[in-house]
């Protein structure tokens, strides 16, 4: 599952409003050479999970399996070429992605970090490669290939060892000072832990929208998808922060979706909906800060509330998406807790802790209503100098139970552990 976003478009947008263009991009090229960058970015991901009562998640339930255990590296390697000079630049992006097994058994796999065979054995190593060409002018710029997105209605994960990625056709333009339009087209989405082109089975996706910034502290975002034979999104954002003085601050994000799912896709014989939004309040001081989130979803199908995954696994920007669940059943309702310090006011920057606690409830399942809850601690530490800088070690563990009537859907009383290592490498 996601951590939580916090609207990551709408705030980068924001940070840049402050920022005069003076010059189109495209007017300042530095050409398809000179403009060029080449890195290789190192993950190293060891990940377990416990599922106590030998039954939930629903591939123990078949196999047995109540533990799973995997261990590999993945290389993810990125190439951006410079846009030509002119009126229209032409570029060439290039994705490598190679992921190694380090450790897992027949009897120890299953959380999708690795391709499985018909022996049911994990893959030694698994790879793929694509390429995009792109073209801009001006602020404008068409993207067609394979890539990564990060969109609220098309959003490639990015939660094990090797990132989705899609392929088709993009388009993001920033012509208007604080305001990003974005087009796409997609009919290809490979999952993170497959080889195939396209093993998500992705037909044909559609969506548009944008995010507009008032203000350095206001922003809000628009968009709308339509994946074919499956179902039709809306989603609409407000990101607002605000300082307090005193090194003090106070921000607000809002989230929701309304989605339309078509009979072909419910199974149930005949259209569903849903609707599932979330607030969440941050209050900052110093190296602290304390959050506070709310979420509720109204309606879905089979105890299913909010659904994705034919858009992109990554496609669930609320605020109780987090490590394990995503607290997005059919009509639930959930709060979550959150803290977390920066150590840098303590003599040790670099190092960060946070821990949160959620609570989900009237689920409606088709036995009766559901309960869940997640409590997650996560500590994390970047090198800030030296030949290991950008080095980054991350620990993240996640405690979750659930009742009977929802373990059929998200699992009952399992723990969730994870020892990621990461560091980018800068080859241009």
């Amino acid at each position: 599952m996601q951590v939580m976003k916090w609207s990551v478009i709408a705030m980068a947008v924001a940070a840049g409003t402050s920022q005069m263009a003076l010059a189109s991009s495209q007017s300042e090229s530095e050409g398809f050479v000179e403009g060029s960058s080449l890195t290789i970015f190192n993950r190293n991901l060891y990940m377990n999970r416990d599922f106590r009562d030998n039954g939930a998640g629903g591939t123990p339930t078949q196999n047995g399996q109540s533990y799973r255990e995997e261990w590999g590296h993945g290389f993810i390697g990125t190439f951006e070429s410079g846009f030509t000079q002119g009126t229209i630049g032409v570029g060439v992006d290039a994705i490598g992605l190679l992921g190694v097994k380090l450790d897992t058994g027949r009897d120890r796999n299953g959380n999708g970090i690795f391709p499985v065979g018909s022996d049911g054995r994990a893959q030694d190593d698994y790879s793929e490669a694509g390429a995009a060409v792109k073209f801009r002018v001006s602020d404008t710029v068409l993207k067609y290939g394979t890539q990564f997105v990060a969109l609220p209605v098309f959003s490639t994960d990015d939660a094990r060892l090797l990132p989705e990625t899609a392929r088709g056709a993009l388009i993001t333009s920033s012509e208007i000072e604080g305001l990003e339009l974005n087009a796409g087209h997609f009919t290809a989405l490979s999952g993170k832990g497959q080889t195939g082109h396209d093993s998500e089975n992705l037909e044909e996706i559609n969506f548009a929208g944008g995010t507009y910034a008032f203000s350095d502290s206001l922003s809000t975002s628009l968009y709308y998808s339509d994946v074919k034979d499956t179902f039709q999104k809306i989603y609409g954002n407000a990101n607002y922060s605000m300082g307090l003085g005193a090194e003090q601050s106070l921000a607000f994000d809002f989230n929701i979706y309304q989605s339309d799912y078509e009979s072909e896709y419910t199974g149930t014989g005949s259209d569903e909906d849903n609707t599932i939004w979330s607030l969440a309040g941050t209050y900052g001081i110093d190296a602290h800060k304390f959050t506070v989130a709310y979420q509720q979803s109204h309606g879905g199908f089979n105890g299913v509330g909010y659904a994705y995954g034919p858009d992109a696994n990554g496609t669930v920007w609320l605020g109780n998406s987090v490590q394990y669940s995503d607290f997005n059943g059919e009509d639930e309702k959930s709060w979550q807790v959150r803290y977390d310090v920066d150590m840098t006011s303590f003599g040790v920057p670099g190092l960060s802790f946070m821990t949160r606690y959620l609570s989900g409830y009237d689920i409606s399942t088709p036995t009766g209503e559901g309960e869940e809850r997640e409590w997650d601690v996560e500590a994390k530490y970047v090198v800030q100098d030296g030949a290991a800088k950008d080095l980054s070690l991350r620990l993240r563990h996640a405690r979750y139970w659930s009742d009977t009537d929802y373990a059929p859907i998200n699992g009952t009383d399992l723990t969730d552990l994870r020892l990621i290592v990461e560091y980018p490498l800068s080859i241009l």
